[in-house]
């Protein structure tokens, strides 16, 4: 476990701070916010912000996997990923790893290892990193084995989604994405036809299936929703058993029914930031103007959680510490993280240091621990801890 940075005080600094700007103070010790006299570090002309906090993100495969037939270790990819997730300013967060009857590294045997890999690197992270299952929905003779998965890994969010129908639609049209799909999965042409062929077979069994699931992670106090909602009906039927995060809604009436019924809806960060969804759904930046977004999610590209934040302020569509809400402060509300998101004394020392000319991040600190430092914010906290040696001599 990386060791707590020595107790400081930031100073010069603006700071997001009961959802403004201010010019103030910021002290850290302990791994916690807190108040009083201690060693200064000068961050003039720089923001600190409560530390991102990104439930969705699929980033880590590039690692595990840079290239299909190149696959590295989990766990080596967890530590670039740990590392990437830092340097742009995340301390906490999900990766979303599917459990699918697609197999290959979308399925069960994929997703147990990773579980496993991750619990055997938590110990010695930088981030608070955490797995999210992406549950296919014709998964129904995997239940025993999730269900016990869940449970003793501590898994502690799942999203629902059917990929069933997009791969009913490849197969039916031979279409060589459908040839890559089974290749991925290590599966010629006609095996993976004959699974989705089985999948199929299920539809009578997933209702009750995902009730059950339903039912087990509220004993366990799992968090879940569904993925890629199409409509409102579909969003409604998952709410109704308690699946209440609406994670990628793929048009607005999915988004407006998750609205009226006060689920969360979740968009990708990378949607804000190009302008649009690179899949041709719905885009973000007009959700979060009809006020139909709650969260932003790194998706698959983890620099674009805080150039998203940055850009909705710049386009007027809310102000900073609004927009900055979106990957903070909503995203610990959602998955009841109550120590983080605010930098209020008493709360976890999560938190970013941005260049307010660059906008890059320089630093951040992550349970008080120093997980990112760079640029001119690395010599002026290196100056600091020169300073007692200096007095001393």
């Amino acid at each position: 476990m990386p060791t707590t940075m020595p107790a400081l005080r930031f100073t010069g600094a603006t700071i997001l701070r009961d959802g403004e700007m201010q010019s103030r103070s910021l002290s850290v010790a302990d791994g916690r916010i807190t108040r009083g006299p201690l060693p200064e570090v000068d961050l003039s002309g720089y923001l600190i912000l409560p530390g991102i906090i990104d439930l969705h993100g699929d980033a880590f495969e590039r690692h595990t996997a840079p290239r299909p037939s190149a696959p590295f270790p989990p766990e080596v990819g967890l530590r670039a990923t740990d590392r990437e997730a830092a340097s742009n300013g995340i301390t906490t967060a999900w990766l979303a790893q599917s459990w699918s009857w697609e197999g290959g590294k979308r399925g069960p045997d994929y997703a147990v290892a990773m579980m496993r890999a991750l619990a055997d690197y938590r110990p010695h992270a930088l981030t608070d990193l955490r797995l999210q299952i992406r549950c296919e929905t014709h998964t129904v003779d995997t239940a025993d084995r999730l269900l016990s998965a869940i449970e003793t890994f501590g898994i502690d969010y799942v999203v629902f989604n059917d990929h069933l129908v997009e791969a009913e639609q490849l197969a039916a049209a031979n279409s060589d994405e459908l040839l890559f799909w089974a290749r991925s999965a290590g599966r010629t042409l006609a095996e993976h036809k004959a699974i989705i062929r089985k999948a199929a077979e299920q539809k009578v069994q997933v209702p009750r299936y995902l009730c059950r699931l339903a039912d087990r992670f509220d004993e366990l106090g799992v968090i879940y929703g569904s993925h890629d909602d199409p409509d409102g009906e579909t969003r409604e039927t998952y709410s109704m058993i308690g699946a209440k995060i609406c994670e990628f809604p793929t048009s607005r009436s999915a988004a407006a029914l998750a609205r009226a019924v006060g689920d969360p809806v979740l968009m990708g960060a990378p949607n804000m930031v190009r302008g649009g969804s690179q899949s041709g759904n719905i885009a973000a930046e007009d959700l979060i103007r009809m006020g139909l977004c709650d969260a932003l999610v790194s998706d698959y590209y983890y620099p674009a959680l805080h150039l998203a934040a940055f850009r909705i302020a710049d386009l007027g569509i809310l102000s900073l510490p609004q927009a900055w809400a979106m990957i903070s402060s909503t995203p610990a509300r959602i998955l009841r993280l109550p120590d983080r998101g605010h930098l209020t004394p008493g709360r976890r020392a999560d938190l970013v240091i941005v260049n307010e000319t660059t906008r890059a991040i320089e630093a951040t600190l992550c349970g008080g621990r120093i997980t990112h430092l760079a640029g001119d914010a690395a010599h002026r906290f290196a100056w600091a801890g020169m300073q007692p040696m200096m007095a001393a001599e």
